[in-house]
């Protein structure tokens, strides 16, 4: 089985843009956002770990399957924080009834 070689200029891009953008979260942390702190951490983060599964990882150049079972992943990852929001949300229901 033959891999793609990827070269050290490529992944001292990518460490490069990981630090610009750990860079710009500490930035952005101290901004005063109000309830997009939140969103903008999050994006930042979602776009680094992108840039770590995809080149860190080898994802990028791996085979259909691997991306299968990664999408799967997400899948399960997305359900599991619906259903945990879904609780959080509806908390408040509970406290309200008791009164």
């Amino acid at each position: 089985m033959s891999e793609f070689v990827v070269s050290p200029k490529i992944y001292f891009t990518i460490f490069s843009c990981l630090l610009v953008l750990t860079a710009l979260t500490v930035a952005a942390a101290t901004v005063d956002l109000g309830r997009f702190n939140v969103v903008v951490a999050l994006g930042i983060a979602g776009v680094k770990g992108s840039l770590v599964l995809l080149y860190f990882m080898h994802l990028r150049y791996s085979q259909k399957l691997t991306w299968l079972v990664v999408a799967g992943a997400f899948v399960w990852l997305f359900i599991l924080i619906g259903l945990t929001m879904s609780d959080e949300l509806t908390r408040h229901w509970l406290m309200m009834a008791g009164r």
